[in-house]
């Protein structure tokens, strides 16, 4: 009688597979994120707004230690694996403990080596909202709105709750993570990617991963696909003349979007949230065709008209 193998147990067979996921560590990955972004920022025309993000990425390296690992529902991941769906949707799991992410990294910001003093009211005013207003535009945030009065205080929060969404995720074992459909959004927490990043080192060494933004989980797509429709046809790069092909953007004839697929092989510290960031003139350049932005960065919100109520 013949056993069939389930889809982790042919990889584990395969001596010369590739990983299907690759999960964040997150002892390290904001403090590295913070020092890409100081090294992009010089000569960058946004010099100051990538600083400015690098302080708050130390902030998240700091918060992140003082977190515990998260308990995980078996039952949840049986469920998630069953349907192919993906495992814990970030709007649908918001854990209470990114409040407490946010005060400790409000207070970071706050101390010396923190923000400038023209905007740490800024930070009080976030420190004032409470705990059903923070929730509620964190839900808006993870769904990609957020109103022209929050835009300041959007990317503190996003931070604090990428810090609680990626301790999350390294808490999973690939194992744990369904394989699902589509396959264009994160199969931990339904987000979408940010970029999509050419991995060097070990197994992963020239395989294409969409990074997800809000949780930092990476998993495989190959090249040829659209990594926002999964159309192998049409797909074309795009960069800026003279600034090299580390990071370019991947433009799809079939849906009109473009994703930036950022190349470790071209510049091995290439990061794909900070380098999605650090090339800002590329977006304004993208913005003159056709090609419409598939997925925002988390960090760098761009606010959205409020209804405005009818005079009686």
């Amino acid at each position: 009688m013949q056993r069939i193998l389930q889809p982790g147990e042919i990889e584990a067979l395969d001596h010369t597979s590739f990983p299907r996921v690759i999960l964040p560590v997150p002892a390290g990955l904001f403090a590295e994120r913070a020092a890409r972004l100081r090294q992009l920022a010089e000569g960058n025309p946004i010099a100051d707004y990538l600083q400015f993000v690098a302080k708050i990425m130390d902030a998240q390296h700091e918060a992140v230690a003082s977190l515990s690992p998260p308990e995980l529902d078996a039952a949840l991941i049986a469920s998630a694996q069953q349907h192919s769906m993906p495992l814990l949707p970030a709007v649908e799991h918001i854990a209470s403990a990114w409040q407490e992410v946010l005060d400790a990294m409000l207070d970071t910001l706050a101390g010396a080596e923190g923000l400038p003093a023209p905007l740490q009211p800024l930070l009080q005013e976030l420190r004032g909202l409470d705990t059903e207003a923070r929730d509620d535009i964190a839900r808006k945030l993870l769904q990609k709105e957020v109103a022209a009065r929050h835009v300041g205080m959007a990317p503190f929060i996003m931070a604090a709750l990428q810090v609680t969404f990626t301790q999350r995720a390294a808490s999973l074992s690939v194992q744990d993570v369904p394989y699902t459909d589509p396959a264009t959004i994160c199969p931990v927490c339904a987000s979408e990617p940010v970029a999509s990043v050419i991995r060097i080192g070990g197994k992963a060494a020239g395989h294409r991963y969409l990074h997800c933004g809000t949780c930092a989980c990476e998993w495989q797509m190959v090249r040829v696909k659209c990594s926002h429709c999964e159309s192998t046809k049409g797909i074309h790069y795009q960069g800026i003349d003279g600034a090299g092909e580390a990071v370019l953007a991947e433009t799809c004839d079939e849906c009109g979007s473009y994703r930036k697929i950022v190349n470790q092989e071209k510049d091995a510290l290439a990061d794909p949230l900070a380098d999605d960031l650090a090339t800002l003139m590329l977006d304004l350049l993208m913005s003159e065709t056709r090609f419409e932005r598939a997925s925002p960065n988390p960090l760098l919100f761009v606010a959205v008209a409020e209804p405005q109520e009818e005079n009686s």
